[in-house]
């Protein structure tokens, strides 16, 4: 039986993932990261909280065999360019190291469509920059999973998402061969997809794809 370390667990993807990694037979311990403790510790469930700031100060309780990702927020929601890099960059792969220093085999992480290091898009290009520096960090395997706009209720409000939202959904039904890897996605799906990669997992780093989630 394995320990799972889940970071981003409140959030959109996260929230779902939680559900299916509870109810995962492979894990019997679940360590999820959080900035305030909610009281929801339920059987395999343990909150760790943190200051995300200085995560050294909890590496001795990031000590398991899986880990995942879902932290990510906007440049609008964060304020500056800066303090949007920290959350989806330095956050993280500073999560990644420390897990694996303490002896992570496999890491599991959501980015988004069109990540690329060499991006002129400063949002593309900080999670291009995020997924080169975790490929290299030395994991068994790390599966990156790219979706495009994010369908489902989040608890903050986020005007620009729920405009795409409700553009972008009824044209997602009709978004099909070369198109459909552009189509919104449910959270639930890539949720769904994390769960799925760490029972089928294969050694090396993987980018798994908006179509592919949405095929599986």
């Amino acid at each position: 039986m394995k320990t799972a370390i889940i970071v981003g667990s409140t959030g959109l993807v996260g929230s779902h993932l939680l559900k299916l990694l509870t109810n995962n037979i492979n894990y019997s311990n679940l360590k999820v990261i959080v900035r305030k403790p909610s009281n929801n510790q339920i059987g395999k469930v343990n909150e760790i909280v943190a200051n995300f700031n200085n995560l050294s100060l909890i590496k001795n309780d990031l000590i398991g065999d899986d880990v995942f990702c879902c932290l990510g927020t906007t440049i609008k929601n964060a304020g500056t360019k800066e303090a949007f890099k920290k959350v989806d960059y330095e956050y993280c792969v500073s999560i990644a190291q420390l897990c694996f220093e303490n002896g992570a085999k496999n890491f599991y992480i959501v980015s988004a469509l069109g990540a690329n290091k060499n991006s002129t898009v400063f949002y593309n290009k900080v999670k291009g920059e995020m997924e080169e520096a975790i490929s290299n960090i030395g994991f068994n395997s790390v599966y990156i999973f790219q979706p495009s706009l994010l369908l489902g209720k989040r608890k903050e409000f986020r005007l620009g998402e729920k405009i795409a939202q409700f553009i972008f959904k009824p044209l997602s039904k009709i978004m099909i061969g070369s198109l459909k890897k552009y189509a919104a996605i449910e959270s639930n799906k890539v949720a769904y997809a994390m769960n799925y990669f760490s029972i089928n997992n294969k050694q090396g780093v993987h980018v798994i794809s908006n179509e592919q989630m949405l095929n599986l």
